[in-house]
């Protein structure tokens, strides 16, 4: 498994809905300025399902990421498999004003680890970036 980290000042409640909510997701989930997220759907408990679609700004390439979630404990865990069979794990650890996310997943077979963990942690570093912003 490939692991990214990241500490935000904030609430649990805030982390939480941030990242769940489609309509912050769309906000976040993009590893450059130069890509977005202009779709998100998220039915967050077990069997639930999710997309999200990243495009390039330019409108050269855009995918779908998508899974079906395995097991979920509010403000704690999350965790989910994607089509091609890998899954993630992600903790979110509730510190007195702080939130520590860990975030693992199997890598694919096509790129690199390092650029999968720069990639994943690039998009974790979005979602830090959003979460202190509003």
């Amino acid at each position: 498994m490939i692991t990214v980290t990241t500490t935000i000042e904030t609430s649990i409640e805030k982390v939480w809905d941030t990242w769940t909510n489609p309509i912050h997701i769309t906000q976040w989930h993009h590893a450059s300025d130069d890509w977005y997220a202009p779709y998100a759907n998220n039915d967050v408990r077990v069997d639930g399902t999710f997309k999200t679609t990243m495009s390039a700004k330019d409108g050269s390439f855009s995918f779908d990421l998508e899974g079906v979630y395995t097991k979920v404990e509010l403000h704690k865990y999350i965790a989910y498999s994607l089509p091609d069979g890998r899954n993630v794990e992600i903790t979110f650890k509730n510190e007195d004003s702080s939130v520590d996310i860990v975030e693992s997943f199997d890598p694919e077979s096509q790129n690199p680890h390092e650029l999968q963990q720069q990639g994943w942690q690039m998009i974790l570093n979005n979602f830090k970036k959003y979460v202190e912003s509003i």
